[in-house]
Parts: C-alpha cells; structure tokens; sequence
C-alpha cells in the first residue's frame, strides 16, 4: 500500500512557475514508477509526467514537453513536477500516482493521491 499526498498548487500567473510535490508512505516507494496527471474541468484526467524507479527514465505529454520537468528523490520518498512558462491552459487538478511496474513504458498505476489545484491566471 502507498499513500500519496500532493502539495505546491496555487495560484499563479500565466508564463510563471510552480513546483508540485508528492510525499509517499511507504518502504517500497523508490521500487515505483511515479506519474504526474491533471483533470480540467469538464475534461477526463489527462498524463503528464513519468518518472522510472531509478529517476533515469522520464517520459513527457506533448503539451507540456519543455515546460514541465519530473524528478524524484527516493531518500525523500517524493516525486517533483517543475511547471514553468504556465498557460491558462495547464489549470487543472494535478494527482500523482504510483506504478508498481517501476517503468514509464507500462501504464499501470494503482494508487493515486488527492490531487492539488493549480490556476493560471491572465
């Protein structure tokens, strides 16, 4: 079992920065793949960030390709998701979620956290 818990939305202008972070429980949490996804309102969750177990692996979402960065520090048991030059479109409920398979490639993540809200401003 891992609990996850999100902290770091806000508000924010757009073309500024935020950085979310994800706090697990858990002994085995440096075996899991972590993911960054995000749910719009009126939209279904959508990806965005992938990290393998060792941090060595990173896979992004075209939309945010240059502007977000994921990294990890397992001695911390968290997970970071840099967001930078923010478009009024990367308001979203933000989760982080966890993948036992340890890699980016398998999609399979089970334990999901409550999610954070961010909101770009004009």
């Amino acid at each position: 079992q891992v609990q996850l818990v999100e902290s770091g939305g806000g508000l924010v202008q757009a073309g500024g920065s935020l950085r979310l972070s994800c706090a697990a429980s858990g002994r085995t949490f440096s075996t899991y793949a972590m993911g960054w996804f995000r749910q719009a309102p009126g939209k279904e969750r959508e990806f965005v960030a992938a990290i393998s177990w060792s941090g060595s692996s990173t896979k992004y979402a075209d939309s945010v390709k240059g502007r977000f960065t994921i990294s990890r520090d397992n001695a911390k048991n968290t997970v970071y998701l840099q967001m930078s030059s923010l478009k009024l479109e990367d308001t979203a409920v933000y989760y982080c979620a966890a993948n036992p398979s340890g890699s980016v490639y398998i999609f399979q993540y089970v334990y999901w956290g409550q999610g954070t809200q961010v909101t770009v401003s004009s």
